[in-house]
């Protein structure tokens, strides 16, 4: 049972955790190719002191962790801080999300030390797009990650597509087929707003209903499905005789913030109760003090918002709440 419930009744039992603002790749709805500045390191928690703000969670409970960044695999000794969150009484489940890149040399080492599950994400299948999309890197080496993290017995094994019109939603179709030829659970997500509701975002913004217009036209019977092992908010669906399944995760034509259980702890070691709003405590104060840190996490509940208002974005309405500025990457998406 948890202690953590906001004004509007929703019960809190998820943390994630961004280890780093840093990334190997620069993908254009999560950062700009150039400009950014990333933290020094002195300025990043450190492991211990993730640690400590996660047993004060864990006693109010926190169940469910999900490590973030940047890319989390470029944090070093990233297993250690998984080995050391796994033995935390009361938590039960810690899933990573990763670009896939470093996952095919690290995914023994994360197994082991007691990593749960993967989420990967892939926005293409074609190379050159991979390019054009995350600005560099190789998407070869993404599908080692993908058949390495099969290997090592990750379960479920999910694969992010960002959405992205007239760029990749003309693989809509081969997403589709690949949640039917492979026991993967694919999630094609809405581009979200984050730090830059710009005219970019809304030219290349697609709502989700594109996908089932695709099935539809590729004539592929569609299901809906309960909840696959994890902690998302997906509506999760198979194709008839599929090996896997896919799910649609679109916070900006039809927000999930009435099934809302998560909070986030950014790198630089602030406690977030919403993704998109500015609001946010800063837990380095209260370490070392126990009983402040539980109290933090209460407070983080006073002032969680009923809901986020991302779809206002597109028509210029008017929000009640400040958005926030950071990037995705500075969050922990």
């Amino acid at each position: 049972m948890t202690n953590l419930v906001d004004p509007f009744g929703r019960k809190h039992d998820y943390l994630r955790i961004s280890v780093t603002d840093q990334c190997n790749l620069r993908c254009l709805y999560c950062m700009p190719e150039e400009g950014m500045d990333f933290l020094d390191n002195e300025k990043l928690l450190r492991f211990d002191e993730i640690v400590e703000v996660v047993r004060a969670g864990a006693e109010l409970g926190i169940r469910k962790l999900r490590i973030t960044g940047g890319e989390p695999l470029v944090r070093r000794n990233i297993e250690q801080l998984i080995s050391d969150l796994a033995s935390i009484p009361g938590i039960d489940d810690i899933a990573m999300t990763t670009n896939g890149i470093f996952l095919a040399k690290k995914a023994a080492e994360l197994k082991a030390a007691g990593l749960n599950r993967v989420n990967i994400s892939l926005d293409t299948l074609d190379p050159s797009r991979f390019r054009m999309i995350a600005r560099r890197g190789d998407l070869s080496k993404v599908l080692e990650g993908i058949e390495a993290a099969a290997k090592v017995g990750f379960d479920p094994i999910k694969l992010n597509m960002v959405l992205l019109k007239d760029i990749n939603d003309d693989e809509i179709g081969d997403f589709l087929r690949m949640s039917m030829d492979h026991p993967l659970h694919v999630r094609f997500i809405e581009y979200m707003p984050i730090g830059h509701a710009d005219d970019n975002w809304k030219k290349h913004y697609q709502p989700l209903g594109r996908v089932f217009e695709i099935a539809n036209e590729l004539g592929l019977q569609v299901n809906p499905i309960g909840d696959v092992l994890g902690n998302g908010p997906s509506e999760n669906f198979q194709i008839d005789a599929a090996a896997g399944t896919f799910g649609l995760i679109h916070p900006v034509s039809n927000h999930f913030c009435e099934q809302c259980n998560r909070l986030r702890l950014t790198s630089d070691g602030h406690l977030k109760p919403c993704l998109y709003w500015v609001d946010e405590l800063n837990v380095r104060p209260y370490l070392g003090d126990k009983v402040a840190m539980r109290q933090l996490f209460e407070k983080s509940m006073l002032i969680k918002p009923q809901n986020h208002e991302m779809a206002a974005k597109i028509n210029n309405e008017a929000q009640s709440h400040t958005p926030t500025e950071r990037r995705m990457s500075q969050i922990g998406g």
